[in-house]
């Protein structure tokens, strides 16, 4: 319950590990830096799950599965790759009691083993393209690791694709780019930055890398979603080629591309507040808790008006009922509101003689009697106002927590001990040692080059080189 949640104010690293420990999303693991994701937790990410493999089967991409285990030898092919995860690897040496011939990395990710089968796959122009996505867990043996947002071992989708020309490649990127900014406005109902990532911040292995970055309730940015035009790097590493149309051969266009459960955490911390979670409608796995509160004396009236009250909801409505009368009707209503249902319907004695019922919004607290005839539609509503509410909230957020920084100084007091923090939006000359010094002065970081941003640069002075900017870059600290 409320009580047992740190507030934010207080200390909101604590809050947000509270919510989940309290609301039961996940839990620690006997494995250091891996969690358990309780089944509260796991219905979240059924939600998300199902959601985005709709969105992918309707742009025709197809699942697959590929082994967890990869042999070193392919990890090492790619040199950029190698180097940007060999700090993450887990290597297994030893099977069935001796010690392996080779050893094998526990997937990282997976470019490496599916670029191998690709090169099996593909003979022609009429093999591609070949568009698959993969549900899998993967393992980054993290140093500092929190629930949700970094864990040694956690799930993920990751969408691997094969094309003939570097225009495809690069619209598929950007398709799926498209598709993640949709998810999380829409359905997560997070406002995200996309654009382009620094040269520093990129994937290990791709040309270009993209991104969606939304600001969470402390002023942070979190890496929500990530697409990468691979060019031809994989399919050079593993000699995957073609014979196009004319009947020559070329090498294989590339892009891969993934989001995890750190969305989860995502959701915890960019709406929540101290009485627990909020979530979203769309993405709730109940949208709806019936209460009724009753005593022995009038239980199954209350109970066979209840029943009325969830035959009045549109079939499509996620709802459950509590029924659970061993705690005081507060404590119940507190529970509920700890678990993010975004609304609630309180049945009483009095609510049935009225033949009316008493929403509750999760989000604001509002109360709202509804005779029982306007309650379908009056829920459909209030659902929809509920998205949007919670998105337009996270979206003024984000705006009154922007910056925009003509000098340094202006920079810099924003990423001082006690300064606000946000996003920055300031020119930068393209020089990744003026990126590496503002890291290294402030600790903010690139975290998107939003697109079209070359022209909003033209006459600008990137203020800490005093050199011509190339771009106008958001900062800001990370997760």
């Amino acid at each position: 319950m409320a009580e047992r949640i740190t507030p934010r104010a207080e200390s909101y690293s604590d809050w947000y590990i509270d919510i989940i420990v309290q609301a039961k999303l996940a839990d620690y693991s006997p494995v250091k830096g891996s969690m358990v994701i309780r089944p509260r937790g796991y219905a979240i990410w059924e939600r998300m799950q199902s959601t985005l493999d709709r969105m992918f089967k309707d742009t025709g991409h197809v699942n697959a599965y590929f082994p967890l285990l990869i042999p070193m030898e392919f990890i090492n092919r790619e040199a950029e790759h190698v180097e940007g995860f060999a700090p993450e690897l887990a290597v297994v040496t030893h099977g069935g009691g001796e010690e392996l011939e080779e050893p094998y990395v526990v997937r990282p990710t997976s470019e490496t083993i599916i670029w191998s089968m690709y090169k099996k796959w593909i003979q022609s122009y009429r093999d591609l393209p070949l568009l698959i996505n993969q549900w899998a867990n993967v393992m980054r043996w993290e140093k500092r690791t929190r629930l949700f947002l970094r864990t040694t071992e956690f799930l993920w989708q990751e969408g691997h694709t094969a094309h003939a020309t570097a225009a495809e490649a690069e619209e598929e990127t950007l398709k799926i780019l498209n598709i993640y900014q949709k998810f999380a406005e829409e359905y997560l109902a997070i406002p995200v930055l996309t654009g382009k990532k620094s040269a520093s911040e990129k994937f290990a292995g791709a040309v270009d890398t993209y991104a969606i970055e939304a600001m969470m309730q402390d002023r942070k940015a979190l890496q929500a979603g990530t697409s990468h035009f691979l060019g031809q790097n994989f399919a050079k590493a593993f000699d995957v080629t073609f014979q196009d149309q004319n009947g020559e051969l070329d090498l294989v266009w590339a892009s891969s591309w993934g989001v995890s459960t750190r969305l989860v955490g995502a959701l915890i911390m960019a709406h929540s507040d101290d009485n627990g979670l909020v979530l979203p409608p769309r993405i709730a796995p109940y949208q709806v808790v019936a209460i009724p509160i009753f005593r022995d004396k009038n239980k199954e009236e209350i109970l066979a008006y209840t029943d009325k009250v969830v035959e009045q909801l549109d079939p499509s409505v996620r709802h459950t009922v509590d029924t659970d009368n061993s705690n005081s009707p507060g404590w119940r209503f507190a529970e509920w509101e700890m678990l993010g249902v975004p609304v609630r319907i309180e049945i009483g004695p009095r609510d049935m003689q009225n033949s009316q019922v008493v929403l509750v919004r999760r989000d604001t607290g509002e109360k709202i009697p509804v005779a029982l005839d306007d309650l379908r539609e009056r829920v459909n509503t209030l659902l929809q106002e509920i998205q949007t509410g919670i998105f337009q909230r996270a979206l003024q957020f984000r705006s009154d927590n922007t910056h925009v920084c003509e000098t340094y100084d202006q920079f810099t007091a924003l990423y001082a001990e006690d300064g606000p923090g946000g996003f920055a939006e300031m020119p930068w000359d393209g020089d990744p040692e003026t990126e590496a010094r503002i890291k290294a002065d402030t600790k903010a970081t690139i975290r998107v080059l939003p697109f079209g941003n070359e022209e909003k640069a033209q006459g600008k002075t990137d203020p800490v080189s005093g050199k011509p900017a190339r771009y106008v870059a958001i900062f800001a600290k990370s997760y």
